[in-house]
């Protein structure tokens, strides 16, 4: 059988059989007969020449996969995704930990109202679990350290977390900058606001640590609009954003969250193929599109990108883009890759001290600590956000360090861990700029424009492009879903 590359020729190794992944969903449907019913059927190739594709996926992460898997469904057969790196999974990741356990490098969770990411495990036969809780959280500071119960959430002052949900309601959540008070509020961060309101020194850690890790940076450096379009996808509830216990913390995926982008690839067989950059996209404006790529060049009717904003600046692009989207590319956030480690000991002792294992510093590198067991309990599992600028680069000194910090507020057993993984995205993963996008001020009104409009032939995709959950696994599926029904639409338009 002929490759689908054209152009250049490839020697026999390049020619072997690539296994891969992808990523996306499809918009609101709940079963996955009524999904596959809805979808618009496609009937073959349309007369661009037989060496032309019906469309490209690039990115085979959560978002690309779901729009892959749903044109498949759909009956298109005529398809590719190609994935830069050697793994499906995009941001993604797990650690195997042996005897079918896992924990996670990147996103995990999900939770109420994130239907569409629970849908596709239920499809793929992926079983969930609670995430642990139960128990009090340790606050370190300097030498001292306290233990407070905190109900599975971060306790943020009920009276302001009211007046964000109101102002929220305002604010779209797929497109915030749409919003009537959308000038005020991308004019301000969220520091700005919370400055005004007073909260006692003890109240900001929470802010911080909600700000940090659900929004990628300090509030001073986030914009306001941003942060309420966030809370209007948790349907207008902070706790629901914030919180583990009934939040989008809540649920954890049986054999780790990349479990579900493999399963996808696998069922995509040889259209998925892996290690195959895409340097540089030709004709997208009038088609077929040409898409080179470190492999050889490929051509197809439309083409999915499902990839997050800033890593649309590898490609070149002939024609340029619009200008509009070129600016909002080139100035998307990206500073936020973010480092993710475990510790994994003979048990979970913390519990047995009615500890929850959670774990937050207020000065020092443990942004957040918390217990990644598995359900069973039969080993106890210590995952943290850390910050990069205040831990060793050396992974086990920096291994180290965090275990000295863990004895100091679960005791001593904590200095003996029987494994370590460290993941620093920033160092390891030239395919993943950032993790989250950390909006500053000012972004949203000025480019938000920009982002979802397609390009000629080229579909936007990614959890960044989300109607709801923007940043979030859920968001990443809702994306692929909307993407793959945009493509069998133009598809069929083409051949009416």
């Amino acid at each position: 059988m002929n490759s689908i590359f054209e152009g250049d020729k490839m020697d026999k190794a390049k020619k072997q059989k690539d296994d891969g992944l992808t990523r996306r969903g499809f918009l609101g449907m709940a079963t996955a007969a009524t999904a596959a019913a809805a979808l618009p059927r496609v009937a073959g190739a349309v007369g661009e020449g037989r060496d032309v594709l019906d469309v490209a996926i690039i990115g085979g992460g959560l978002a690309g996969l779901t729009a892959a898997r749903d044109l498949k469904r759909a009956g298109c057969e005529s398809f590719v995704v190609l994935e830069a790196r050697d793994r499906v999974g995009g941001r993604t990741l797990n650690h195997d930990l042996g005897k079918g356990y896992f924990t996670e490098a990147g996103g995990q969770w999900i939770g109420p109202g994130q239907t569409a990411v629970a849908d596709l495990a239920r499809e793929l036969g992926v079983g969930t679990f609670p995430t642990y809780w139960e128990g009090k959280t340790t606050f370190l500071a300097g030498g001292a350290h306290a233990t407070v119960a905190m109900g599975g959430g971060f306790n943020t002052d009920k009276r302001l977390t009211s007046e964000l949900e109101a102002m929220a309601k305002l604010v779209p959540s797929g497109a915030p900058w749409t919003s009537p008070r959308a000038a005020e509020f991308d004019a301000m961060s969220l520091g700005d606001w919370l400055a005004k309101k007073n909260i006692a020194p003890e109240d900001q850690i929470g802010w911080t640590t909600g700000s940090v890790l659900s929004g990628g940076n300090v509030p001073a450096r986030l914009s306001l609009l941003h942060w309420l379009s966030m809370i209007n996808s948790a349907d207008c509830n902070y706790e629901r954003l914030e919180a583990v216990k009934d939040g989008a913390q809540g649920t954890r995926i049986a054999g780790g969250s990349q479990i579900l982008s493999i399963k996808m690839a696998q069922a995509l067989g040889d259209k998925v193929k892996l290690g195959t950059p895409v340097l540089r996209i030709e004709h997208w404006n009038d088609g077929p599109v040409t898409i080179r790529t470190a492999k050889g060049a490929i051509r197809a009717r439309h083409v999915i990108v499902a990839l997050s904003p800033p890593l649309c600046n590898q490609i070149a692009f002939d024609p340029p883009l619009p200008e509009k989207r070129r600016e909002m590319q080139r100035h998307w956030p990206a500073m936020a890759p973010a480092r993710k480690t475990a510790h994994v000991y003979k048990k979970a002792f913390w519990r047995e001290k009615g500890l929850n294992g959670w774990m937050i510093q207020a000065k020092g590198p443990v942004l957040w600590a918390y217990d990644n067991s598995p359900e069973d309990a039969s080993f106890g599992v210590i995952n943290a956000f850390v910050a990069n600028g205040q831990l060793p680069s050396d992974r086990e000194a920096a291994g180290a360090e965090l275990a000295r910090i863990y004895a100091e507020a679960l005791g001593d057993e904590a200095l003996h861990p029987v494994a370590y993984y460290d993941h620093d995205w920033g160092k390891v993963d030239r395919w993943t700029l950032t993790c989250v996008s950390p909006m500053p001020p000012g972004f949203y009104t000025t480019y938000g424009e920009a982002l979802h409009p397609p390009a000629g032939r080229l579909i936007w995709s990614g959890t960044e492009t989300a109607e709801i959950w923007a940043g979030y696994m859920d968001g990443a599926v809702r994306s692929g879903h909307k993407a793959a029904l945009q493509a069998l639409q133009a598809l069929n338009e083409r051949k009416a």
